[in-house]
């Protein structure tokens, strides 16, 4: 072959490249408006930013039959069992895009037997094969299949993040369903405890009645809020109900029973503190998540630049025929390439382009999103934590007055110096003193559970037994 215009060939396809090269035109940057700082300080006060180990930390709550219920959750929850699917998929997607880098090898094999007659009527047998070995390998010459094998392990990585997000989110769901639960059950035990002195209220204002020291208002008075508590348990029992029903579901088990367990006052209020906000971009399976999406459409847009270029192709395949007619089989053999150079598409290439650039853009703006939600959650469970526990302060100082009163309106009453309606107004009080307590008690616990979730529950620590990051680069390329 003639080496100059080889040479000059060679020289074409350069050009043509560096021309198709340049056509492609800068790289879009991404949004500036989508940077994200987070404040030094967290705007809530708090005590100490020293606080349990999150990892396991339902288990701070000291209560056996918490511990039993999340396992069952995350061992029988269909959400969880589909999310465990959506990363195997996501694993496959990965193991496919790698596969496209590597070369292909494909075997064919033929054979005939054929028989005719030949021009003199003789009769005439012919056997023939023959083995082949393709080989086909593409040159990434602009980075399009690494960008694509990339952008596939972000997309693991991201839906492997969504996983743990999810187990968070079954794991905090089901401690404050079980502590709703326990609520409900000490709200009922006031409500028992009320039922029956009211029982005692109405029996004391018939007698009294019978006996001409009470009117029959004062008699009705008594009957319709022992009524009232009757109507009250009822809800009571109808929320224990919907407590048990979700954490059955939760669980994945219609038949599930929750076992009695340690009350409302037995748990254990965890020490549970945030470090500083920075910390979060670290510790959240969402930003995370949010992070490797980004970085997946990172890496799609600059496949979907690198698809404006040449793309160089070559085959080698080799073999051997063989026939009765011959001696000895007969090798065969090819090598060539083959170069694909888009020129007129009518813009269908550089348009896809432009719309990755645009969902780069969104999953950026996704990207900010995730980590100012992120901080916003902890500012308010922090600040639902410092609310309830001095409402829960204030109740009781309000329990303990109301006790009191309660005491001396009885005493009044019996001894003919107060009307009915100045000790039912104290039941009334005490009661709803007492129901406030319970509620009190079980929101500090409540925000304990949100603050847990809101800090990443431990993920920062489990991350390492999971995938590795092999996409674990900077979200913010240039």
């Amino acid at each position: 072959m003639n080496t100059p215009a080889r040479s000059a060939q060679i020289i074409s396809l350069v050009t043509l490249a560096v021309v198709l090269a340049a056509c492609a035109g800068p790289r879009p940057a991404q949004p500036e408006q989508a940077a994200v700082t987070l404040p030094a300080q967290w705007r809530e006060p708090q005590a100490s930013t020293q606080g349990i180990s999150l990892s396991r930390w339902w288990e701070s709550f000291g209560d056996p039959v918490l511990n039993q219920l999340v396992d069952q959750v995350l061992t029988g929850n269909s959400d969880l069992a589909m999310a465990a699917a959506r990363v195997q998929q996501a694993r496959a997607s990965s193991r496919l895009a790698t596969a496209q880098r590597m070369p292909s090898m494909s075997a064919s094999g033929m054979g005939a037997h054929q028989g005719d007659v030949d021009a003199f009527g003789r009769a005439r047998v012919q056997d023939a094969w023959q083995a082949e070995l393709s080989l086909s390998y593409e040159l990434d010459l602009f980075g399009r299949l690494a960008d694509q094998d990339a952008a596939a392990r972000a997309t693991l990585l991201a839906t492997d993040a969504a996983r743990s997000t999810l187990r968070l989110a079954l794991i905090a769901t089901t401690t404050s369903t079980y502590i709703a639960l326990r609520a409900q059950q000490a709200r009922l035990e006031v409500l028992d405890q009320t039922l029956e002195m009211r029982a005692q209220s109405l029996q004391l204002a018939r007698r009294r009645a019978r006996q001409g020291y009470a009117s029959r208002l004062e008699v009705e008075q008594s009957q319709s809020e022992y009524a009232a508590t009757e109507q009250l348990i009822a809800s009571t029992r109808m929320a224990i109900s919907r407590n048990e029903h979700a954490l059955a579901l939760l669980a994945g088990q219609p038949a599930l029973l929750v076992a009695p367990g340690a009350g409302l006052q037995a748990l254990t209020l965890p020490a549970i503190g945030p470090d500083q906000p920075a910390a979060l971009l670290r510790q959240r399976p969402d930003i995370f998540q949010a992070e490797q999406q980004l970085v997946a459409a990172d890496h799609t847009l600059d496949a979907a630049r690198a698809a404006l270029m040449p793309s160089l192709r070559i085959g080698l395949s080799g073999g051997v025929v063989g026939s009765n007619l011959l001696p000895d089989p007969l090798s065969i053999f090819s090598v060539g390439g083959s170069l694909l150079a888009p020129l007129l598409d009518g813009g269908r290439l550089r348009a896809q382009a432009d719309a990755t650039a645009a969902r780069r853009d969104e999953a950026a703006y996704a990207y900010q999103k995730a980590v100012l939600v992120a901080w916003r959650d902890v500012e308010d469970a922090l600040a639902a934590a410092r609310g309830a526990q001095a409402q829960q302060q204030a109740v009781q100082e309000q329990e303990v007055a109301l006790r009191e009163a309660l005491a001396m309106s009885r005493k009044r009453y019996r001894a003919g110096y107060s009307p009915y309606l100045e000790q039912l107004d104290a039941q009334r009080g005490l009661l709803s003193a007492q129901l406030l307590e319970v509620q009190a008690r079980a929101d500090r616990l409540s925000a304990m559970v949100s603050l847990a979730q809101a800090l990443g529950g431990g993920w920062e620590a489990e991350r390492a037994q999971d995938l590795p990051p092999q996409a674990n680069g900077s979200p913010l390329r240039p």
